[in-house]
């Protein structure tokens, strides 16, 4: 098997030759969704052979399936990947061991973070499981503003071994400054009542259907009670604390600070409707 790679990139210089370099291995038709850098990933990308088009970015969702209906894409099989997600070998061979027409329509990969320039190996998210390679006509991306995840129309899934590592080297300040923005996507997104072209929560289904399903149990939980049973969960029962000092910033920021913020917003939104009391102001009239 040989497919298409589809690749979304911004200001992502320090991190796409690596994912080039890879996707390299395993594709002969390479294009690049660029967002209008304004740094090198342009030259980068064309150093590597591989097509680059401009379009404005909206979202993930909407710039994946813009590519999808797009792009001039001939192969019969698409990869897609981040600037800053490249794959290690074993994932790579087992790619290339596929045959041309496979008995699965898709497959799941396996997502490991590289955070602060250390792979994190533990905290029940090593690895994450994504449906990134299928086959050309049946998949797309579902239109949310943040965690989206592709979806097939037709066919049944696989898993390949492996590990595509996603290579995060912003600087913190960046980080946090995005994880603002993605918890406002994701305060709205909770207020969605958009069910078409969505995955489905299934606790006996694919790795994204029970990713949903466990979502959906955890926004059951009180409103600022589930940050920190989540924190607890990942880095004490989990065993997130052994991912050392970059796990600890990991843990707290991701699975307490974001998601704390995240409610704050849901909260900030609920009350704004009427649907809470502002207790400052009830306080004052008393």
């Amino acid at each position: 098997m040989r497919p298409t790679v589809i690749l979304l990139s911004y200001n992502s210089e320090d991190t796409l030759g690596a994912t080039l370099a890879s996707a390299r291995r395993v594709a002969d038709e390479i294009f690049v969704v660029d967002s209008f850098s304004d740094d090198g990933t342009v030259e980068v990308a064309r150093s590597f052979g591989a097509t680059v088009v401009q379009h404005p970015f909206e979202h993930y969702g909407a710039q994946r399936n813009w590519a999808i209906d797009n792009l001039p894409i001939t192969g019969r099989w698409q990869l897609h990947l981040d600037a800053d997600e490249w794959m290690d070998d074993k994932l790579v061979a087992a790619i290339l061991a596929l045959p041309e027409e496979p008995e699965h329509a898709g497959y799941f990969l396996p997502r490991y973070l590289c955070f602060l320039g250390r792979v994190l190996r533990h905290g029940g998210m090593s690895p994450t499981w994504h449906l990134r390679l299928f086959r050309t006509g049946i998949g797309r991306c579902e239109d949310r503003r943040y965690d989206q995840h592709f979806l097939l129309s037709d066919g049944i899934t696989g898993q390949l071994q492996g590990a595509m590592i996603d290579d995060i080297r912003m600087p913190l300040t960046e980080w946090i400054a995005r994880h603002n923005r993605w918890a406002d996507a994701e305060a709205a997104e909770f207020n969605s009542k958009e069910t078409s072209g969505r995955i489905r929560p299934n606790a006996g289904g694919n790795p994204a259907e029970r990713k949903r399903y466990l979502r959906q149990k955890y926004y059951r939980m009180p409103l600022f009670v589930r940050p920190f049973a989540l924190l607890v969960y990942r880095y004490f029962f989990r065993l997130g604390f052994l991912d050392g000092t970059e796990g600890l910033i990991f843990w707290v920021l991701q699975t307490f600070w974001f998601r704390f913020l995240v409610d704050a917003k849901i909260w900030e939104k609920r009350r704004a409707a009427g649907q809470v009391q502002d207790s400052t102001n009830n306080s004052m009239r008393k």
